[in-house]
C-alpha cells in the first residue's frame, strides 16, 4: 500500500518493496528489512528508517494509548475513547472494531494491530482531523513482530494475562514474556494490580485493581442491574454507574476511568460522570432477545469464557461454543472443562475452522469434560444454536460464544456470510 506524502523530495512512502519505484520511498521496518535490496532494486527513490517517518507524518503532536491484554483490549480501548469523546476531546481508536475517528467509522475490522504503516496513517489521518488522542489495540503477534515499531505511547495498558495464541507462541512462558516486554521502558503505565503474571518496569507506572492496594482501587461494587462501584484515588472517592454486565467488565471500566483521568488531568468525579453513557461493544456480552434470553459474546479462550458464564452464573446456562481451526489447540480442552463446570447443557459446534478438520476440533474440547451427558455435538453452527433456542426453557438464558459481532464464518479459505445475532433473530422470527 502506497501513502501520498505532501511536500516531500518523493511523491509516496510504501513497505512493501515491490511498490516501490524512482517516486515512492521504501519504508524500513523490522518485519521488511529482508526486502531491502529488492525495493533499491526496484528503483526506490529513498531509503526511510521506522525511526524517521514519525517526524515526516507530523504524529508527535498527538497522545498514543496502546492497550494489550488477553482479554478486555477491545472493551477498554472503546471506553477509553467514549469517555474522551464525551468529555469533548477529538479521539481516533484503531483495533478489532475497525478504524474509528470522532465518532465517526473511518475503516472496517481488520488486523487488532495492522501494519507499522497502516497505523502510522491512521495516526496521520487523526493528526489531520484534529485528534488529540489516538487509542491502539496492540496485541502479542505486533509486538513480537514489531508492528508498533517507533511509536512513542503517552501511555501503555495491561489488562490481564492468560493462556491464548500459543498456535504462534509455542508457550505460556514465551506469551507473558512477550505482553510483559510491553513494558519494560519507562513510559508511563497503567497496570493490573490483580494480574499475578504481569511484570513491568515500576518507574511512572499507575495501577488499577479490586483485590490489591493499587493507585486506583474499586473500593465497593454492585452487579444488580447492569454494575456500580466507588473508585478510590488517593482523598477522591467517587461513585460510578455503567451499563455493562459482569465482573470482568469491572476491570475493564476500572481500566478506562483510570486512563482517562491519567491522560487528562480532569477530576475524577468528572470522569465518572460520563461512565454511564458507554454502552458496550457490539458482540461482548451483547443480549440480542430479552425473552428468550440468548445473550452473545465472543469469549474464545478458557479465561474469557470463564468470566461471560460466571457474569451469568445465577442463571442456568445452555452454552454453544467451538473454537477456531489453525489457532491453540492446547485451550480446547480447557474451554471444554470450563463449559462444563459452569453451564446446564452444552452445544459443542463449528467455529471458524479454517483449514481444520472441525471434527478434530469437537474431539479435543470433548477431552476436557468428563461427564459428557449434557453434551451435544452438531458441527452446523446455525442448527446447534437452534437446537439450544428449541431446548431452552423458561428462566433459562442461551449463550453463544466465540465470534461475536463477527459476520464471516471462515471454512477453508473461504468466508461465509455468518452473524450468531442474525441467526438468532431469524430462527426467533424477530426480524
Amino acid at each position: 500500500m502506497k501513502i501520498k506524502l505532501p511536500s516531500q523530495s518523493f511523491k509516496y512512502v510504501s513497505e512493501n518493496s515491490q511498490e516501490c519505484d524512482p517516486q515512492t520511498a521504501f519504508v524500513l521496518t523490522t518485519q521488511n528489512e529482508k526486502y531491502l535490496q529488492n525495493a533499491k532494486d526496484n528503483g526506490a527513490h529513498s531509503i526511510i528508517e521506522i525511526g524517521e517517518i514519525a517526524k515526516l507524518f507530523g504524529i508527535n503532536k498527538i497522545k498514543i494509548v496502546g492497550i494489550t491484554g488477553t482479554n478486555g483490549k477491545t472493551t477498554t480501548a472503546s471506553a477509553i475513547y467514549s469517555f474522551l469523546l464525551d468529555l469533548d476531546y477529538k479521539v481516533a481508536m484503531q483495533g478489532t472494531r475497525g478504524f474509528f475517528m470522532n465518532d465517526e467509522v473511518v475503516a472496517g475490522k481488520s488486523l487488532t494491530t495492522p501494519s507499522v504503516l497502516n497505523t502510522y496513517m491512521h495516526i496521520y489521518q487523526a493528526v489531520q482531523a484534529g485528534c488529540e488522542y489516538f487509542i491502539m489495540e496492540v496485541s502479542s503477534h505486533a509486538i513480537v513482530q514489531k508492528r508498533v515499531e517507533g511509536l512513542n505511547f503517552e501511555l501503555k495498558i495491561l489488562t490481564n494475562i492468560t493462556q491464548d495464541h500459543l498456535d504462534y507462541h509455542k508457550t505460556i512462558g514465551e506469551y507473558i514474556a512477550v505482553k510483559n516486554s510491553f513494558f519494560q521502558d519507562e513510559e508511563k503505565k497503567l497496570i493490573n494490580k490483580d494480574e499475578p503474571r504481569a511484570a513491568f518496569n515500576i518507574k511512572n507506572t499507575f495501577t488499577y485493581g479490586i483485590e490489591n492496594p493499587s493507585t486506583y482501587r474499586l473500593m465497593a461494587y454492585s452487579l444488580n442491574d447492569a454494575s456500580s462501584g466507588i473508585i478510590q484515588h488517593f482523598q477522591e472517592i467517587v461513585p460510578f454507574t455503567a451499563s455493562l454486565h459482569g465482573f470482568f467488565n469491572l476491570y475493564n471500566l476500572m481500566a478506562a476511568i483510570s486512563a482517562v483521568h491519567i491522560l487528562t488531568g480532569k477530576k475524577l468525579e468528572n470522569v465518572a460522570e460520563v461512565v454511564d453513557n458507554f454502552a458496550g461493544v457490539s458482540g461482548r456480552m451483547e443480549q440480542v432477545c430479552e425473552a428468550p434470553n440468548v445473550i452473545v459474546d465472543f469469549a474464545h479462550t478458557p479465561d474469557g469464557m470463564q468470566q461471560v458464564l460466571n457474569a451469568l452464573k445465577e442463571k442456568e446456562l445452555l452454552v454453544v461454543f467451538g473454537a477456531g481451526g489453525d489457532r491453540d489447540r492446547e485451550k480446547r480442552p480447557l474451554m471444554g472443562r470450563v463449559a462444563s463446570a459452569l453451564a446446564k447443557k452444552i452445544y459443542i459446534t463449528s467455529d471458524n475452522p479454517r483449514n481444520e478438520d472441525p471434527e478434530l476440533i469437537v474431539q479435543e474440547i470433548l477431552a476436557g469434560i468428563e461427564d459428557k451427558g449434557n453434551v451435544t455435538v452438531e458441527l452446523n453452527r446455525k442448527k446447534a444454536i437452534e437446537m439450544a433456542l428449541d431446548a431452552q426453557e423458561e428462566g433459562e438464558v442461551v449463550v453463544i460464544l466465540g465470534k461475536g459481532d463477527e459476520s464471516h464464518q471462515i471454512i477453508y479459505d473461504k468466508k461465509l456470510p455468518f452473524d450468531d445475532r442474525e441467526v438468532v433473530r431469524e430462527l426467533l422470527n424477530l426480524k
